[in-house]
């Protein structure tokens, strides 16, 4: 495990990916509309010295949104990001970032220009020291203030159009549960409980798959910044036909409390976490946004949950037949769609038949409801660390199916899905932009692949890698046995034939009388060496 004291140093080092972005948070940069701060390595906004990038107007699409959100300049979410800059950083080539200082998915390198691929893994494949390694680097993002960015508490109305600004430091950790607190979060319409609530930007819709894809991918990139460990990757827990929560332990995600199994286990570092964002009926009723305060502590408490809403855990059975439907999603492409392979994936079609609204959970929200906890609910679900091998294990699924059957860019609907999901939409509240059609590629194509979706061979090498691993780590103490183990059998060895040579020279009175009266078994130590060979000995027998 890498000292957290040294982890903390490398923050300095590192600038982050999310929003808002410190210098962007300003009341001049929100006053004139415009997230374009210098790339350090030139001092020019967005590297435009040295070409990665440009400052330059944000364009967003006119296509018309479906109607389940019947409002238009209420929300800060809408064409986003219009409300708090119309001028942002475009990057060229492979640099991307909010100021083109990082490179884009899957390449690396000071001019972006090396290709490497990485590899999710089963988190119950990992080593001892990577099972180490994951939970400490969580815990140290947990810990650790973002120095980069901050996160909105208060509506752009609510900050004077940008002239008093509220945004509030969390960390590293956090401002991830932020975001998809403010993606999920309800429309406030005005006042104390005037909200709507058929609105979400990430979820019941088409940009489900590819925005979670967008988050897996930033979050990733974020812990190998801050750990300074570039072959760090997300692993994903493989729930198929899971009997129970066989993460949570306190080696990975943390078992129960004894004394309150709502809690988790003191044995576990999770269980000193405190989450934020986690009371949407609170901030509906006073009409307000998260303030980003710590709201008591994680709680789980997986299988005592409703039935009538999960029976069960998914089967493999059943993801089988939801990477079956052709279609990506049908429809009205909200939760009633019918044979939607998105819409049963994300757990509101039926994963037996296929049929939307389905009065039971399946598949992806099925695992939410069974944590019955902080999971449990949308806006405040990535509070639990389980949320990110969970969804790393959805976004294997999305990626199998896309390689299984193969859609072009036009599958992806460009117009009259629920707003914010409309391929040409950038995703709410990415900064650095990035569309939904974006991400309905390969994983391949942005660096990273499952182990699960490997060939055969390249599988087998892979379930054989821990436990080579781990020898590897116990051959030198093999060694150093083997070698004790020597030098100890042949110092016994010396000594029983020093002892054997000093009494055949030793000459005992009476000796053959009290030979005669030994017990039968005694020649076996004390004969001659004719007799001994021919018997087996302790040694021998050893």
């Amino acid at each position: 495990m890498w000292p957290l004291t040294f982890l903390s140093l490398l923050l300095c080092l590192t600038p982050s990916h999310q929003q808002f972005p410190r210098p962007c948070a300003t009341a001049e940069a929100l006053s004139a509309k415009q997230c374009c701060p210098p790339w350090d390595g030139d001092g020019s906004a967005c590297g435009a010295t040295s070409g990665r990038g440009f400052c330059q107007d944000v364009q967003v699409p006119d296509e018309p949104d479906g109607p389940q959100y019947p409002f238009s300049g209420l929300d800060d979410r809408e064409k986003w990001p219009l409300v708090f800059y119309n001028r942002t950083c475009q990057c060229v080539g492979n640099f991307m970032g909010f100021n083109c200082a990082e490179c884009k998915f899957g390449y690396f390198g000071t001019s972006c220009n090396e290709r490497r691929e990485s590899l999710r893994r089963n988190v119950l494949h990992l080593t001892r020291a990577e099972r180490t390694r994951l939970v400490s680097y969580l815990n140290l993002a947990k810990q650790t203030t973002s120095r980069d960015y901050v996160v909105a508490t208060g509506t752009y109305r609510e900050m004077g159009n940008g002239t008093a600004p509220m945004f509030a430091d969390v960390s590293v950790y956090d401002v991830f549960v932020w975001m998809h607190y403010y993606v999920s979060r309800n429309a406030l319409l005005g006042g104390p409980g005037d909200v709507w609530t058929d609105v979400d930007f990430a979820h019941w819709a088409p940009g489900f798959l590819p925005w979670h894809r967008v988050y897996l991918l930033h979050w990733e990139r974020q812990i190998r910044m801050l750990s300074g460990d570039t072959s760090f990757s997300i692993p994903y827990w493989d729930w198929r036909d899971a009997q129970g929560c066989d993460v949570c332990t306190d080696e990975l995600m943390g078992g129960r409390r004894p004394q309150d199994p709502s809690l988790l286990s003191s044995g576990s570092v999770f269980s000193s976490w405190r989450v934020l964002c986690s009371q949407a009926e609170e901030y509906n009723s006073r009409g307000v946004l998260c303030d980003a305060s710590h709201e008591g502590p994680l709680r789980r408490n997986p299988g005592n949950h409703n039935r009538n809403l999960v029976a069960r855990l998914p089967t493999a059975a059943e993801v089988e037949f939801t990477l079956s439907l052709d279609a990506y999603d049908t429809g009205a492409m909200d939760r009633t769609s019918n044979m939607s392979f998105r819409n049963t994936l994300e757990g509101f079609g039926d994963p037996q038949t296929g049929l939307g609204s389905s009065t039971r959970m399946g598949m992806h929200a099925a695992i939410h409801v069974f944590m019955n906890g902080s999971m449990s609910s949308v806006q405040g679900s990535a509070n639990d660390p389980i949320f990110l091998l969970h969804h790393a294990f959805v976004d294997s699924i999305y990626e199998e199916w896309l390689r299984r059957h193969g859609p072009s860019p036009s599958d992806y609907p460009e117009s009259n899905a629920p707003i914010g999901h409309n391929s040409e939409y950038h995703m709410v509240p990415f900064l650095p932009l990035h569309r939904n059609r974006e991400y309905f590629i390969s994983s391949k194509d942005l660096g990273y692949d499952y182990t699960h979706l490997l060939d055969a061979e390249q599988r087998l090498a892979e379930s054989m890698r821990p436990y080579l691993e781990e020898l590897q780590d116990l051959w030198p103490w093999l060694l150093l046995t083997f070698v004790c183990g020597g030098v100890a059998s042949v110092v016994a060895a010396g000594a029983v034939l020093t002892a054997k040579r000093s009494c055949s020279g030793l000459s005992l009175p009476h000796a053959k009388k009290w030979k005669m009266s030994l017990p039968e078994r005694l020649p076996l130590l004390w004969g001659s060496d004719r007799e001994a060979s021919s018997q087996p000995n302790y040694q021998t027998t050893i």
